[in-house]
């Protein structure tokens, strides 16, 4: 049983992105309770991500399922901060070539906006926002981020998103060379949850309603 609130024993993930369950099961899968998706609750609404942060889009998706499944929700939102863009796409970069944009579309988007840019000039940061909401309306927010450098074409197979053209300096290799345990150990995503493990771990009370930035893990 879980520490929060000191009788959290499951929790539902607010996503139905098949690669952001079977990551976020690998990050929280020793936690010792139950991890359920949406797939338990097929009549759970889509939540539309029209914030303009990460954290707000987090926080709704988070807020809404854990209200209407009466379960306490994780949910996660990132964004990709481009410096030679102006930090574009930021939280929009899941559907930066568009709605229904594929991961493909938003890859070759990026590459061809920064075309002939140097990669000196081509340093980027991911950021990850993680919300743990409960059925009343509390929840915890932490964040974790990843910086690197987009690279000049696609390269690996792992991973998804943006994952082909994000090179990590430190590694020399981008995000989809890695395995999945490598990046669980590096991402974005791991360092935000990571965070929220501790909440899961060491609180005692959910407590206050959701605020900006709790916990923080940077590289």
């Amino acid at each position: 049983m879980s520490s929060i609130e000191g009788m959290i024993n499951e929790i539902v993930l607010a996503t139905r992105n098949p690669d952001k369950v079977k990551e976020l099961t690998a990050l929280l899968g020793d936690l010792g309770i139950r991890i359920r998706t949406l797939a338990d609750f097929p009549t759970a609404p889509e939540v539309e991500e029209d914030g303009l942060t990460c954290e707000a889009n987090a926080i709704k998706k988070a807020s809404e399922i854990a209200r209407v499944t009466r379960t306490p929700a994780v949910a996660d939102d990132t964004g990709l901060e481009v410096d030679a863009l102006g930090g574009r796409p930021g939280a929009f970069a899941a559907r930066y070539a568009g709605e229904g944009a594929t991961y493909q579309d938003n890859c070759r988007k990026l590459l061809k906006e920064l075309d002939g840019v140097p990669m000196a000039e081509r340093t980027a940061h991911f950021v990850t926002v993680a919300a743990l909401a409960m059925p009343g309306g509390h929840c915890r927010v932490t964040k974790g981020t990843l910086d690197g450098v987009i690279a000049e074409e696609c390269t690996g197979s792992q991973g998804f998103g943006y994952d082909p053209v994000f090179f990590v300096p430190g590694l020399g290799r981008t995000l989809a060379e890695l395995t999945a345990a490598e990046k669980n150990r590096v991402s974005h995503r791991a360092k935000a949850f990571e965070a929220l493990r501790a909440v899961v771990q060491h609180e005692t009370d959910v407590g206050a309603e959701c605020s900006p930035t709790v916990h923080q893990h940077s590289q």
